[in-house]
């Protein structure tokens, strides 16, 4: 439901608002601002989802809890996204959410609206096709024959006609 509210009002507030600032300003000086904020929301994006990438670097490096950076990448990859839309309010949220502050708040309202059940990171007991959750060993002997069948006989279906 949210999701189609955001859809119907987005664009009826864009058009509003277009029709505003045109309105007070003009039609090429409005094109103008909307053209300049998607080349500067562009390169404050690219500037800041370098520093993302390189606190998402850091926190795998040292085995730190990834959750916050991936939260402030994919907030700055929406940010992009709503700054190369073109209109006034999309991009006043895509600004917002270039401010590490807003984010913060952004990350911790989601934060405390989920609740994780379980966490794991680093070396511990883990469980897969190679490792025994018993204690045995990692590596399982055996042997294997390889079991040739004739092909299926087609289909009557993919045949084609029959001449009698």
């Amino acid at each position: 439901m949210y999701l189609f509210l955001a859809f119907l009002l987005v664009p009826i507030i864009e058009i509003a608002l277009f029709i505003q600032v045109g309105g007070l300003i003009g039609l090429w000086p409005t094109l103008a601002i909307v053209v300049l904020t998607a080349f500067l929301g562009t390169a404050m994006v690219r500037t800041q989802g370098r520093m993302a990438m390189g606190q998402l670097q850091h926190a795998f490096s040292e085995l730190d809890d990834p959750t916050e950076p991936l939260a402030n990448g994919a907030m700055i990859l929406l940010s992009g996204v709503l700054l190369m839309t073109p209109g006034f309010f999309t991009d006043a949220i895509g600004f917002a959410l270039l401010v590490p502050g807003v984010r913060a708040a952004v990350f911790r309202y989601l934060k405390s609206r989920v609740t994780i059940t379980q966490f794991q990171m680093g070396p511990g007991p883990q469980y897969g096709a190679t490792r025994d959750p018993f204690g045995g060993d990692d590596i399982i002997d055996g042997e294997y024959s390889e079991v040739r069948t004739k092909p299926a006989q087609p289909s009557k279906w993919v045949e084609g006609p029959h001449q009698h």
